[in-house]
């Protein structure tokens, strides 16, 4: 960690920092290191970075998206920069990329697999749709439209974790993403298990389509449907629906729906009924995709 995968990918976040215009003092602050390391990190070449983590079983590919996450994370809080830190590292641990290079450096670990069974796949899975969930809701945060397209009751953000089969495997954010003053905020960092109704919806969506990894629910009106078709989103659509004794009905909408329907979907579209706002759900493979999506319609949105 310390001798070759933190110099490494200190580096490159720098290299991120400074392509994003920010100054050799602010990335120092920001990563915790001189400003002379700094930069050496900027005026040596990165290929001796990527060949380390290529030595630790991080590609190229794999390597510049780390660092990206790295940079808007440390750009939040420091605490949010060890968060994505820590999350990627016991990631890389729990799925035993480091193995081969421990074991190189200690033939005696041969045998060895308590990082695997320390942080095993379902906590690794976990971490990563954490820092997939905190990625997103920064990029909602940060967007001056996107609080044009939230609805009345809110928004959240949800992602599966690897194979998710229960809400308790989905990630989302605890008292959702609510409006504040021009900005759309995050009450609390996401966590596993934190919406009920958003795991239903995704889940439902994933039964029919498991490549779908993430979903938001957004506005619905007019507005929002020219701007999904100028976007191309395809959709299905829910509404004037009445389920005695549901407690979900718009989970069991969805479910009846998604039964008898054997389209592709990005979307599902909920017109609303007695005492239920019209929203829209999308998807996408990411909670990051399904986020940039968002607050591109949002754009479209507010120009209408």
């Amino acid at each position: 960690m310390t001798q070759s995968f933190l110099p490494a990918v200190r580096q490159l976040v720098a290299i991120q920092l400074r392509s994003l215009g920010l100054s050799q003092n602010r990335i120092s602050s920001l990563l915790g290191i001189t400003q002379a390391s700094v930069s050496l990190y900027l005026s040596s070449d990165p290929t001796k970075a990527y060949v380390a983590l290529s030595d630790l079983h991080v590609p190229k590919s794999e390597a510049e998206e780390l660092a990206s996450q790295l940079a808007a994370a440390v750009r939040t809080s420091p605490s949010q920069g060890v968060s994505v830190l820590s999350a990627i590292w016991t990631g890389l641990l729990g799925n035993g990329s480091i193995c081969p290079a421990h074991r190189n450096l200690y033939p005696s670990l041969s045998e060895c697999d308590v990082c695997i069974k320390t942080y095993g796949q379902r906590d690794v899975d976990r971490a990563q749709a954490v820092s997939d969930v905190e990625e997103a809701v920064r990029l909602l945060e940060s967007s001056s439209k996107f609080v044009e397209v939230m609805p009345e009751v809110s928004v959240n953000i949800a992602c599966a974790a690897g194979e998710a089969k229960s809400p308790a495997d989905v990630v989302a954010v605890p008292g959702r993403i609510v409006r504040v003053r021009d900005r759309a905020k995050a009450m609390l960092p996401p966590e596993a298990g934190a919406s009920m109704h958003m795991s239903r919806v995704l889940l439902l969506a994933r039964s029919s389509r498991p490549e779908l990894k993430a979903c938001v629910n957004l506005r619905y009106d007019g507005r929002m449907a020219d701007a999904m078709k100028k976007t191309g989103i395809r959709s299905l659509s829910i509404g004037d629906y009445s389920f005695p004794g549901s407690q979900d009905p718009t989970v069991k909408a969805i479910e009846r729906t998604l039964k008898s329907s054997r389209g592709q979907f990005d979307a599902i579209v909920d017109s609303g009924g007695s005492g239920i706002e019209p929203n829209l759900y999308l998807f996408a493979k990411s909670a990051r995709e399904v986020a940039r999506l968002a607050v591109k319609l949002a754009q479209i949105y507010s120009a209408a």
